[in-house]
Formats: C-alpha cells, structure tokens, sequence
C-alpha cells in the first residue's frame, strides 16, 4: 500500500512525497482538458495540448485549497497519508475552532446598520471557521456585507487585508459599502487603480488587479488576508500570478456569483482560495423575496435562411440589420421604468443603437451610453442618476455594466448581443434582479436570431440554447416568441461601412 506525507510548503503550495508511480497517478487526476482549447491559437500552433495541470510532478506541489482533492484520491486509491506539520505555516487543514454561528451574528449585527440576512451570517460563519473558502452567492445577495463583515473581523485582529477586484468601478462601489454599512472607511482603507499611490500605512487596500498584478513580492508580504471579488476571473494568468506572490497570507476567500460550471474552473479557485461553499441560489432569494421576481421573454428573431461561414460574418450580419436594431429600439422604448440594453461592439453596435434609441426617445427621458472608453466617475454619475431616474435607458457593453454595478432602480434588461457564456449571462441577469423602491418584479428581454439554413442551425441559435440551459437549471421561468424579420437593408451608417 502506497503511503503519502504531505508538507504545507507555505500559504500557496504544498507538497507531496510519495513513490513514482503516485506522481503519475496525481498529474492524471488533477490534469484536465480545457473547454474550447481547440479553437485557440497555441492549440492550433501546436504550441499548447489544451490541458491544464494543477499537480506539478517536477516540483511535486500543488495548490494547498486542493489538500481535500488530495485526500479524496488518497481514500478512493487505497493509499494512507499523514501531515507532516511546519512550524511556521503550520498543517494545511486548519479550523479557528473559537468561531461559532451565534458568535458570528452577533458581531455581525454590532458592526452594520443593516440587518444580516441569515444566510448572509452562515456565509461569513463558514469563511471565518476554516480560513480559505471560494463563496458561492448570487449577484444581488448581499457579498459586500459579507465582504465588510471579514474585513471589520480581520481589521479588529490587527491584520492587514488585501481587497482585489476587477475594475475601478467596484474600488469606488466597495468604499462606499463600507461607509454605508456605518465605517468610517477613509481612515481605514487606501484605494489603488490607475495614478494612485500604491503605498499606504492603512489596513485595508482595494485596489484593482491591473494597478498590482506586475507589482514586485515585497508589496504582498505584508498582507494576512486576501479577499478576491468577482473571483470567477481569477483564473487568468495575471490573477493567479497575484494569489502565489501572497506566499505568507494564511486567510484568503474568494466571492463570485457564478462560475462557468466547468471542473477545471472550479478546481482552479478552489486551489486559490480553498473549498467551495454556495450560500444560496437565484431561485432561493426570489421564493424568500429578497430579490425581484423575473420574468424571461425570449425573442426569436426569424430571418431569411442562410448559412455563414464563420461565426464573425453572421454576428457583421446581425449588428448591420435594420430591422433587428430598428426592433431593439423600439423595445427599449416601448419599456416602463428603468432598462438596461447589453450589447458587445462598441462602435459597431453600441454607438448604432444609442443613436437610434436617443434619436427616437422623448424629450424627457434621459438616455446615457456606458462602454470602456466611459471613465470611473462618469459610469458612477451614470448609476446614481438612474437610481432617481423612473424611466431612464441605459445602452451599456457587457463587460462594463454585466459585473458589479448595482442599481436597485433597474426594471429591464435587454440582451442585444448573443453569448453562451454562462458567467456572463448569469452576473447581467443579476443587474435586474435588485429590489427597489415599489419594484417587486423585473423583465429580461432575451433577444435570439433564427437564421436556420435547411437543418443546420446558425451560430446565435445554438447560444440561445446554452442560455436555455441555464434558465433551466436556475429555475428560470421564459416563454419564447417568434418574430418574423423582413430580408436585411445593410445600414448606411458610417459605423458599419
């Protein structure tokens, strides 16, 4: 019978001795096959064989949030294990068994003005008890009060905390979180993303991990704590290259809401952070009515048939109709309270459908057009004018308001852009999901295009399906409506010549 002894090497890695074979046997279980790999480039180059190995077999190291992987093989092997322990970074399964629930709730209740919602306290209870956790909760549940709630614990003990998010919108959003919760966050915090001072005395540090992520290691060694938000993206390079320079940070979690529901990603973050914990789901919130109830009307859009070649020329086609963007604005406009419209190409489709939708709007209703180019104060100027607004329009690209922007006053989304994602399409359902003032429901509008060439399904229409699928298993109720479309006049706006 084959024997491992496993060393916690730092707060990243551990490693494993064992003989041979057992190295062979651990690259198979914790090497996986990336979904979609054949369709990138150093696949194609033959640069890359489109696996991912989480098991260094010339190192003999692995992430120490996989330690329960490794027992789970050990047991399902047949194969005995011991902890051999280090002095300094101790064994790599810990509990702070002076953590209880009760505990926790009321520390909880003391440090806010806002009540913590039972699963909120659970989150938090779970997080402090075994020190790395990846928390699984939906946009919308309330991950900032969990968020405040580690930070206020941490701060209290004298640690300093490492806050990382994505964009400069969320650095500010968080901020000001925290001062809403009833913090005074100026003296505690210290913000980093572009121009600002990356050196501080403060405890606490959001920054985004652009502003970090080159940073040499002597900029993490102080940091006990990491707390990564939106962490469904740490698994590009520059994230995780962050996560391994913070080699002595004993506390580390991860908050997402979604993530893309592949093994290899969840291993990942789990890896990063430690095991994974879902709190609650969609479903649950809207049954507890702590979030809007939602209604999902799929449009399908018939068109001509014709077959693409490549999914670029049918998504040139799509964006250039008239009648397609003629249709979305009109929907836009035909909406009582506020919508949001997500599109994905800026100029081609982005700036096409503001113009058309504030070409058309009335007088009175404010219109506004958010994309990457649009900076932090401005998307914030954007936001807090809706939460007043009853019947504004938002036209904004994914990648800017899919993640992370709150706006309670959102009444309806609109998906202009097809995707199959399942991330993103989960975090921009989430944007209309927020309870509001006299909102108890909130409409996704989930525009399709079926251009079916004989049997052969076009590109978009195998998207809607994917997004199908997850309404399905969220629990989502949709209907689907057919819309015939006239042939395609090609627009003759300059933005598509």
């Amino acid at each position: 019978m084959s024997h491992l002894i496993i060393k916690k090497k730092n707060e990243v890695y551990i490693t494993i001795e064992a003989e041979p074979h057992v190295y062979h046997e651990l690259s198979d279980y914790f090497t996986f096959d990336v979904p979609g790999a054949k369709f990138m480039p150093q696949y194609r180059n033959k640069y890359w064989d489109g696996k991912i190995r989480l098991f260094d077999s010339r190192k003999n190291e692995l992430y120490v949030g996989l330690i329960d992987k490794v027992i789970s093989f050990c047991n399902r092997q047949g194969y005995t294990y011991e902890f051999e322990g280090n002095k300094f970074y101790g064994l790599p399964i810990e509990e702070n068994a002076l953590v209880s629930p009760e505990g926790v709730a009321d520390y909880m209740k003391s440090i806010s003005v806002h009540k913590p919602r039972g699963y909120q306290i659970k989150g938090v209870y779970d997080a402090l008890r075994h020190n790395r956790k990846l928390l699984i909760s939906p946009t919308a549940s309330g991950k900032s009060l969990m968020i405040y709630s580690l930070v206020r614990y941490f701060e209290n003990k004298d640690k300093n905390i490492l806050i990382v998010v994505p964009t400069t919108s969320l650095v500010e959003q968080m901020h000001k979180d925290f001062q809403d919760y009833g913090w005074d966050a100026d003296r505690y915090c210290h913000k980093i993303y572009s121009g600002r001072e990356k050196t501080t005395d403060q405890p606490v540090v959001i920054t985004t991990w652009q502003s970090i992520y080159k940073l040499e290691k002597s900029f993490f060694e102080r940091f006990d704590v990491v707390i990564g938000d939106e962490a469904h993206l740490f698994k590009s390079k520059s994230l995780v290259g962050i996560m391994t320079k913070l080699l002595d940070c004993k506390y580390r979690f991860g908050f997402t809401g979604t993530l893309d529901g592949t093994q290899t990603h969840k291993w990942v973050l789990e890896g990063l952070f430690g095991p994974s914990y879902k709190i609650i789901s969609t479903d649950d919130l809207m049954t507890k009515g702590y979030l809007s109830k939602l209604n999902i009307k799929i449009l399908t859009l018939k068109h001509p048939p014709q077959k693409f070649e490549k999914y670029e020329d049918e998504i040139q086609y799509l964006i250039g109709h008239n009648q397609r963007n003629n249709f979305i604005k009109n929907l836009a406009l035909d909406q009582k309270g506020n919508t949001l419209v997500l599109y994905s190409r800026v100029e081609a489709h982005g700036a096409l459908l503001f113009d058309l939708i504030n070409k058309y709007k009335e007088e009175t209703r404010r219109c506004f057009f958010v994309h990457g180019g649009v900076d932090t104060e401005d998307r914030e100027l954007v936001r807090s004018i809706t939460e007043q607004e009853e019947n504004a329009i938002i036209i904004a690209s994914y990648g800017t308001f899919s993640t992370g922007i709150n706006i309670k006053r959102l009444h309806n989304v609109i998906f202009a852009s097809p995707s199959k994602s399942r991330v993103r399409n989960l975090q921009s359902i989430g944007r209309v999901l927020r309870k509001g003032d006299n909102k108890v429901k909130a409409t996704l509008f989930d525009i399709a295009d079926d251009i079916t060439y004989n049997s052969s399904k076009n590109y978009t229409l195998n998207h809607l399906m994917e997004r199908v699928k997850i309404y399905n298993e969220e629990n989502f109720n949709y209907e689907i409506l057919n819309i015939p479309l006239k042939p395609c006049q090609k627009s003759s706006s300059p933005l598509l010549s």
